[in-house]
């Protein structure tokens, strides 16, 4: 993989996944030890009753803070934010996070493509969207949005995904700048800071 040469000023990097992410995120989050100038959001399904035990996962393999999303919590570069269970992450012009209950997209909520395509819409090429393994077709349309919008879009290899369906979806309807394993994942977002 070549050095990136990508994203001025980039402001936020947006990681999708479905079924199979949980594994990407926990070899990913625990090499992770600084983030300065941006911030990382993960938005991953899950039941509706899994309220906290997500983040207190998170919280407890990363080395970059967690913050806490609630609504219209405040947006900042340096940590990790994690879209709670059940509710639509939307991003605000103002640099805050917003929750909405609206109806479920992709049988999801959150839906990895509502958040995309809200980040799409504030950050436009500031913004890196990352779609890990899953099994249905949420996180496509939501690439879509962001490579229009200027963004820069990074599929995982569905050969090292867990459920290819979310990763072969997307390489197949959308044209990715990347395309690569969970080691170059994560040098990819190691490279970033530098």
């Amino acid at each position: 993989m070549e050095k990136n040469q990508i994203i001025p000023d980039f402001k936020v990097v947006l990681i999708g996944g479905s079924a199979g992410s949980l594994n990407v995120l926990m070899q990913i989050l625990p090499q992770l030890h600084v983030i300065n100038f941006f911030a990382i959001v993960l938005v991953v399904h899950r039941k509706s009753t899994d309220e906290q035990t997500f983040e207190e996962l998170i919280e407890l393999k990363s080395a970059v803070k967690v913050k806490r999303v609630e609504d219209k919590v405040a947006f900042l570069p340096g940590f990790i934010y994690v879209a709670p269970s059940n509710y639509h992450l939307l991003f605000e012009k103002n640099n805050t996070l917003s929750l909405d209950t609206s109806e479920k997209v992709n049988y999801s909520r959150p839906s990895i493509d509502v958040s995309f395509e809200s980040a799409a819409e504030v950050y436009k090429n500031q913004l890196i969207g990352i779609l890990l393994s899953g099994s249905n077709a949420d996180g496509t349309q939501g690439l879509k949005a962001i490579k229009n919008a200027g963004g820069t879009i990074i599929v995982q290899d569905p050969s090292s995904a867990e459920m290819p369906f979310m990763p072969n979806s997307a390489i197949q309807n959308t044209t990715p700048d990347y395309v690569l394993n969970i080691q170059e994942i994560l040098e990819f977002i190691l490279s970033l800071d530098n």
